[in-house]
Parts: C-alpha cells; sequence; structure tokens
C-alpha cells in the first residue's frame, strides 16, 4: 500500500484545520446574526407597518390579521436573509478552503525543500563518494541541525574508510618485499643443480604458494584502489576494453567456446579499471565452466540509455540464495573460501567496487541450465 508523502499529509492538515476553522466561523457568525435579527428586526419592522394602515383607527380583528400579516412578511425576510448569508458564507468558506490547499501545499514543498536535498545527497552517496557534502545554507533551524550533523557524520566516515584503504594499500606494499625475496630465493634453489630433487619438489610447492600469495596482494592492493574516486579518467570505449580483456585471458579459454558481440558504448571512467573489470569477469567466467562444450559470451552495448558490459557462462547451477554472497571479499560459491587454486575470491568484489566507482551498478542472475550472468551497467557518454 503506498503511503501518502510528508508534503501531501502537511497539505491535509492545513487544509483540515483551515476548514474546520472556517465552519466554526462561519456557524458563529450564522448565529450571531441570526440572534440580532430576532433582537432589532422583528418589532421596527412591526411599528413601520402599523404607521402605514391608514388615517381611520382600525379595529381590533384588522389589527390582528395586519400584525399577523407583517410578523409573517417580517419572518419571510429574515429567513430569505439568513439563507443568503448562509449560501454566501459556504461558498466563500469552499473558495478559502481550496486556496488554503493550494498555498499550503506549496509552503509545505517549500519548506520541504532541505528535506529533499538531504534526502538525494544520501542517494547519490557511496563509499567512494563520501567526499560529498550537503552543506545546507539558511536558517540555524531544526532541518539545518540536521543537514550539518549529517555533514558531519560523513566527515568521521570518509576518515574512517580513506583510513581502512591506506591501511590494505601500506600492509600490501609491505608484504610485497618479503614475498619477492621469497620467490628469488625459491628461483635459485630450483635453478641450483646441487640441490637434491626432494629439495626442488618443496620449493616448487612452496613457489607455486608464494605466487598464489602475490596474486592475493595484487588483488587487494586493486580493490583498495578501485573503491576510491576514480582519477585517470577519459572516455573509454567499452568494446576496446573488452577486445584487450580478451587478449589477456585467452590463454585461460582452454577448450572454452567465447562468442562476442560488441556494440558501441562509451562511458567516462578509468581505463586500466574498467579493462581489469572486464578481465576478471572473464576470468570468473572460464574458470567456473564446464570441463567440455563449455561456453562463454561477451557483449557490450547500450541498454535504456546506459552503457552494457555483459559476461555470460555455462557451468554447475547456481543457487540464487548464493548470488548475493558472491560479490563480498573473499568469497566464492558453496562458502568454499580455501581453495587457492581457483583464485582468492576477489574478483567479483573488485568488478563491484569497479562499477560503484564509476557510478554504476552489477547484476548477477543464475542462467537456465548452469552457469552464471554477470550484467555491469554504467553512465553512458
Amino acid at each position: 500500500m503506498n503511503r501518502l508523502s510528508v508534503r501531501t499529509r502537511l497539505t491535509l492538515v492545513y487544509g483540515s484545520l483551515f476548514l474546520g476553522t472556517a465552519g466554526v466561523l462561519v456557524g458563529v457568525t450564522y448565529l450571531l446574526t441570526r440572534r440580532t435579527l430576532d433582537r432589532h428586526f422583528a418589532p421596527k419592522a412591526v411599528r413601520i407597518s402599523a404607521r402605514e394602515i391608514g388615517p381611520l383607527p382600525p379595529t381590533p380583528e384588522q389589527l390582528a390579521v395586519l400584525r399577523e400579516q407583517a410578523e409573517q412578511q417580517i419572518a419571510e425576510q429574515k429567513a430569505q436573509a439568513l439563507q443568503q448569508i448562509l449560501h454566501s458564507s459556504l461558498a466563500v468558506m469552499v473558495v478559502l478552503c481550496l486556496s488554503a490547499l493550494l498555498i499550503g501545499y506549496l509552503v509545505a514543498g517549500r519548506l520541504l525543500r532541505p528535506l529533499h536535498t538531504v534526502t538525494a545527497t544520501a542517494r547519490r552517496l557511496s563509499e567512494s563518494t563520501l567526499h560529498e557534502r550537503i552543506a545546507l545554507d539558511g536558517p540555524q533551524d531544526e532541518i539545518k541541525d540536521l543537514a550539518d550533523t549529517f555533514d558531519r557524520m560523513l566527515d568521521r566516515l570518509h576518515r574512517a574508510f580513506d583510513a581502512q584503504r591506506r591501511f590494505v594499500a601500506n600492509a600490501s606494499h609491505e608484504l610485497r618485499t618479503p614475498l619477492t625475496i621469497n620467490r628469488t630465493v625459491l628461483e635459485v634453489a630450483l635453478a641450483s643443480s646441487r640441490n637434491p630433487p626432494e629439495t626442488k619438489a618443496l620449493a616448487d610447492v612452496l613457489l607455486g604458494n608464494t605466487a598464489r600469495h602475490e596474486r592475493l596482494i595484487e588483488g587487494l592492493l586493486l580493490l583498495a584502489r578501485s573503491e576510491r574516486e576514480p582519477r585517470d579518467v577519459t572516455d573509454t570505449a567499452l568494446p576496446d576494453v573488452a577486445r584487450s580483456a580478451l587478449d589477456q585471458v585467452e590463454h585461460l579459454a582452454g577448450g572454452v567456446e567465447v562468442s562476442t558481440r560488441l556494440g558501441e558504448a562509451t562511458v567516462f571512467g578509468d581505463p586500466v579499471l574498467l579493462e581489469r573489470c572486464a578481465v576478471n569477469l572473464l576470468e570468473n567466467a572460464l574458470k567456473y565452466n564446464l570441463p567440455e562444450d563449455g561456453r562463454v559470451w561477451l557483449s557490450t552495448g547500450r541498454e535504456s540509455g546506459a552503457a552494457v558490459l555483459r559476461v555470460a557462462n555455462t557451468g554447475r547451477p547456481v543457487p540464487a540464495y548464493e548470488i548475493g554472497a558472491i560479490f563480498e571479499p573473499f568469497r566464492r560459491l558453496r562458502g568454499d573460501r580455501v581453495r587457492s587454486a581457483e583464485g582468492a575470491g576477489l574478483g567479483l568484489s573488485i568488478v563491484r567496487a569497479v562499477a560503484h566507482a564509476h557510478g554504476g551498478t552489477v547484476e548477477a542472475v543464475p542462467r537456465d541450465g548452469g552457469g552464471l550472468e554477470v550484467t555491469v551497467r554504467l553512465p553512458a557518454r
């Protein structure tokens, strides 16, 4: 059931109060007018009628008839006057009530305009756009206090998110150095002919683990960067982004057939982040595919005024209740968090962060027969 807006409710309250007040005023005016006519109009009318009888004195019977006729005439005139006053008052009340509703609607809209500004700003905000403030001008009233409180809350959130992203970036940078040293030592151990086969086998296992940890750190760095507001932005053609991403994952295709339908679509954004978004979608579609007769569909274009990048793939059936969790960091289907061979669980998290940083959205739906279809919608140029 649709609820009435605050503006409509305020208008109805204003109109109801005015209608009730006007009704009381009309009723009081009618009663006072009737009382005044009863007190002053009837006797005066009777005396005037008696002086107009004629030169001869009337008989008592004639005087009674004349008095009765005069009283009847006065009663009719009084009734007509009261009815005319009542009708005129009701007409004026209706006109004024309609005017009050219109004025109340306009005044309520003006009073609620600052709240609309607060609401619109809150809707635009995300983790990557916390720099925006309401900065409401006007008298220091309750609405101004609300806007200032909201701005102070945004300041605290902005500092908290910035500190979190700086921590992730700094920690990832600090972890890079020991991993690079470990990889160098292990590669030297593998290349040395003096080490026994057992040592080389262990070094090979450790080298694989080091490579996965490096990919995890690279993913964390990219996630921290993609959650910030893009700075190196330019007009970027999504078909070019899709082709470049396809070239980068071509070695992962194996026996999976990749079909493309690249329609024209241009967005204003960071080409590197957009390309990473497309690469992650394609890598995810190729990894979680069928071992035989697998297919991937890559398409770009415009839909309902938005630029669209869509990747669909065959694969195992995906339960609808798991869709909401796959965009969270370190989350995979069926709650798997330990199968590092399939990735660090950051791919779709980065996709969502890139889409939100560019003012877009990302949506995933299960395909009939298995697999997933992921659609990224971005503001088109």
